[in-house]
């Protein structure tokens, strides 16, 4: 597990400001001085150029501080962010005092908070919605997509839920096209916008190259359903906007979380997306992770993943045999049937993937997603069988 954001160790002087200052970190020694303006240099064991916006000295290379320019603002990195490299995206508070890490140029998953709003109230949310007036969340968002790297081939949108205020999430989508051209997006978002014919239409006007939207479907039940988001009516709203989406062309993909509450109807659900869904681009049955309300309601959501393996090879031959594109995400290897392995994806961010203590010896633990650390730390299977070499 990647630490993404906490306290530096203070320096003086501080080059304070109004607002939080986004950088974009450099290695290179060489950069154009007109860029070096408004980047930040992590400082390394060669020469360190002068005119950088700011600097980042690791801790361990504190003594090198006194070879800076006089005047020149710097912080000292903890040991904790050495992974931090070229092409990086990192957020300084306003007092130089905090870093979070926005975007990672060699990581394959950045996501990118809009919201921690959101319309529904799901039992195992793991980031619990908040009231409070974030919309400075967009404007960082604005702020970022114009300095991540023209060669990123993924990134996400989450919350919370995206779509609540509309015309800053299209325009938001529509930078991310105009600087990112040739960048796949993925969307997070319950789906419930997306039943006005007008929002779905104005989305698909964008003429996005590659964008995907991942809508929770959780039973073909739609009072259970219901009951598993909190929000009465969800259900119908939800299935709406995946038809709307679809009518027009859009790529959709249908997230299930697995557990206590959707295990009971997940072979139903499975043939109710095949027989009326058909059209859909993706499904993922997906593990639960342990953070949030799912660990308040933790008595009501935990199935043993090792318990319901053969339902979810149920699922997924149903889906299977109408083709449709399903993969098996967050579980791990040695606690599905063998019929699953072709479905099976590494699927957990890197920045929060960790293994149990038994996954050490494991033969297999290449090939594994490994869990959640969230779960690592808060519980997971009593039956886990580590792979043996043969």
């Amino acid at each position: 597990m990647l630490k993404l954001g906490g306290t530096l160790i203070p320096v003086q002087p501080v080059e304070e400001t109004v607002t939080p200052l986004l950088l974009k970190l450099s290695t290179h020694p060489q950069l154009p001085e007109v860029l070096r303006r408004e980047r930040a240099y992590l400082v390394g064991h060669d020469s360190i150029p002068p005119s950088y916006r700011h600097y980042l000295i690791p801790e361990a290379l504190a003594s090198r501080a006194a070879e800076l320019e006089l005047g020149a603002s710097f912080n000292l990195l903890p040991e904790e962010y050495h992974y931090l490299g070229h092409d990086d995206i990192v957020r300084l508070s306003a007092d130089r005092q905090k870093i979070r890490v926005l975007f990672r140029a060699r990581s394959p998953h950045n996501s990118l908070l809009m919201t921690e709003q959101c319309n529904h109230y799901c039992l195992m949310c793991s980031q619990p919605p908040k009231r409070a007036d974030d919309s400075w969340l967009l404007d960082e968002i604005e702020a970022l997509i114009p300095l991540i790297p023209k060669d990123t081939q993924e990134i996400g949108f989450t919350g919370g839920e995206p779509t609540l205020n509309r015309v800053r999430f299209l325009h938001i989508l529509g930078m991310t096209q105009a600087y990112l051209p040739r960048t796949a997006v993925h969307v997070l978002s319950n789906g419930r916008s997306f039943a006005d014919p007008s929002f779905a239409t104005e989305y698909a006007r964008l003429g996005h190259h590659d964008l995907m939207v991942g809508i929770p479907l959780y039973s073909d039940d739609p009072a259970r359903h219901d009951y598993i988001v909190q929000a009465q009516g969800a259900f119908d709203e939800t299935v709406r906007g995946i038809l709307n989406l679809k009518r027009l062309g859009q790529k959709v993909e249908v997230r299930v979380v697995l557990h206590q509450q959707s295990i009971p109807r997940l072979p139903q659900l499975c043939e109710f997306i095949a027989r009326n869904l058909l059209f859909v681009d993706h499904v993922a049955l997906m593990g639960l992770e342990m953070m949030g309300f799912t660990r308040a309601n933790l008595h009501a959501l935990w199935i043993d993943p090792a318990d319901y393996r053969d339902v979810l090879s149920e699922a997924v031959a149903i889906l299977a045999r109408y083709r449709l594109n399903v993969s098996v995400y967050n579980h791990q290897l040695c606690l599905v049937n063998d019929d699953i392995r072709p479905y099976y994806r590494k699927s957990i961010s890197d920045w929060k993937n960790e293994y149990a203590p038994e996954c050490q010896a494991c033969a297999r633990r290449a090939e594994c997603g490994g869990f959640f650390a969230s779960g690592v730390q808060h519980g997971y299977s009593k039956q886990l069988r580590p792979f043996r070499a043969e």
